[in-house]
């Protein structure tokens, strides 16, 4: 399930699932010969895994007669690990995708049986390429499972070469440095949203508070890193510009950066940090 707040929000599978009469557990862990049982019990064919919390340790990974089918958004080995979309954006590729996999002991190590891939669009958003993916991964699963039904699935080995790994985002991160290239200081930006989110600081209304920006655009200017070029919130940043497009206040929702001007006067010649 997702987290909303304190509430346990049940997945849309588990939902599914529930109303299917199909039972639905949640171990805290794994490890347990309990769970492992429970699992060997269900004498299933095959799992398909996407996106769960749990290290599936050896036992649960060779129950099923076919084996663990993960999906996993990334063109591996690129992006093997825990934030395979973030630090595609990150770095700037402009191309990733959505691979389904078998599941071994190693980390997004096994066999890749289908691949889709996905441009990444020079603006598109972490929340933005999630999205896509989750469409194509979905649709992509089902073929696999297809595929392995008619025993027409094949496996190939992944390439030794090329392996990156996307750790999951430090809070160290996510704070915004003026003085980098705008294309890094964009990437940050949009590889970090909607979560956890890019920030800088600036002074509104004679007070210091921190400012998320949830989306931006690559823009002609120069100047002072962290200063604003315009009355349309250019800032310059260690060469080039950006112009956020959505930012989001302390305690306040996501806008776009038009209404948050209208309230919050930022004008040129003055500063974020």
């Amino acid at each position: 399930g997702g987290r909303r707040g304190l509430e346990l929000t049940p997945s849309p599978v588990q939902r599914e699932a529930e109303r299917l009469g199909i039972e639905v557990r949640s171990p805290v862990s794994l490890k347990s010969e309990a769970e492992q049982e429970a699992f060997r019990a269900l004498r299933a064919d095959v799992a398909v895994v996407v996106a769960y919390g749990l290290l599936l340790p050896k036992p649960i990974l060779e129950a099923p007669r076919l084996g663990c089918l993960n999906g996993h958004a990334s063109l591996l080995p690129r992006w093997r690990g825990a934030a395979p979309i973030q630090r595609a954006i990150m770095a700037g590729d402009t191309e990733t995708g959505i691979m389904v996999m078998r599941m071994e002991e190693g980390l997004d190590t096994g066999p890749v049986a289908m691949v889709e891939k996905c441009p990444i669009g020079p603006d598109m958003t972490a929340g933005d390429l999630h999205d896509r993916l989750m469409v194509l991964g979905a649709a992509l699963i089902v073929q696999a499972l297809e595929r392995l039904e008619r025993n027409t699935l094949t496996f190939t080995t992944q390439a030794e070469v090329g392996v990156t790994y996307a750790k999951k985002i430090d809070k160290s991160e996510t704070r915004i440095d003026w003085l980098r290239p705008a294309g890094d200081v964009h990437n940050q930006i949009r590889g970090l949203s909607p979560f956890p989110g890019a920030w800088c600081e600036a002074e509104i209304g004679g007070r210091v508070e921190r400012l998320k920006l949830l989306r931006s655009t690559l823009s002609q200017g120069a100047g002072e890193p962290g200063g604003i070029l315009d009355d349309r919130l250019t800032v310059a940043c260690g060469s080039g510009a950006i112009r956020p497009v959505e930012v989001q206040r302390a305690g306040g929702r996501p806008i776009a950066a038009q209404e948050f001007l209208r309230g919050a006067k930022l004008e040129k010649g003055m500063k974020l940090s």
